[in-house]
């Protein structure tokens, strides 16, 4: 049985892969693993930014790129030879972008009718406690 190092120094058998991480924010990062410390600092090299809007998908280049540890809710390596192309249609940057306001425009929208629907019953929630719970 393999007996792995505590905390972060697992991570160094992940570098030079292609690794998956997400983000807290939401953001889902794309790239090769150059370095890791302590604090499971993340650099990654040939980074791309891939954003999924329903059955679409856009890679935006970021290039090099440091990720703080504490905001890593996910990371895995990317079989390359089945990547997301087989289930997604790839289109670009310009059109993904579009997309994904058309996205954000919709759930501000319905966030804002939910808010309105609650303030005619005399309730009130904060709107990002509306479009996180309810959404």
């Amino acid at each position: 049985m393999d007996s792995f190092p505590p905390r972060t120094a697992t991570l160094l058998y992940e570098l030079d892969k292609k690794l998956m991480v997400l983000l807290r924010d939401g953001r889902t990062l794309i790239g090769y693993l150059r370095s890791v410390d302590q604090y499971a600092n993340l650099l990654m090299q040939q980074t791309v930014e891939r954003i999924h809007v329903g059955k679409k998908f856009g890679d935006i280049p970021r290039g090099v790129f440091l990720v703080r540890g504490e905001n890593v809710v996910l990371l895995g390596e990317i079989d390359s030879l089945q990547e997301a192309d087989q289930m997604f249609e790839r289109v670009s940057i310009g059109e993904i972008l579009a997309l994904q306001k058309q996205e954000q425009d919709a759930k501000t929208e319905k966030a804002k009718s939910i808010e309105r629907s609650l303030k005619r019953r005399g309730m009130r929630f904060p709107p990002d406690l509306v479009q996180d719970e309810f959404l």
